[in-house]
């Protein structure tokens, strides 16, 4: 378990870190690592209590990331 939740953090940082340099979030670095270790740590989490998931833990943690990437900052940025 714990290499599994170790890997899980390595893994969402760098999808926080590659989502910042690429252009497909402004958020800053370290807001889009932490949002996507958030992510990660939740689908983690849930995957342990009711077993949904993709599968692979790489997998489950590389679209956790992505998917908090997308819903967070969309829903706290004010409506123009």
């Amino acid at each position: 378990m714990f290499p599994t939740i170790m890997g899980t953090v390595v893994i969402a940082g760098f999808v926080g870190y590659i989502s910042e340099k690429s252009g497909f979030t402004r958020n800053g670095i370290l807001p889009s690592i932490i949002i996507c270790i958030g992510g990660a740590f939740l689908f983690y989490f849930v995957r342990l209590m009711f077993g949904i998931g993709f599968g692979s833990s790489g997998l489950n943690a590389i679209a956790s990331s992505v998917g908090a990437l997308i819903i967070v900052p969309f829903h706290w940025r004010g409506r123009r």
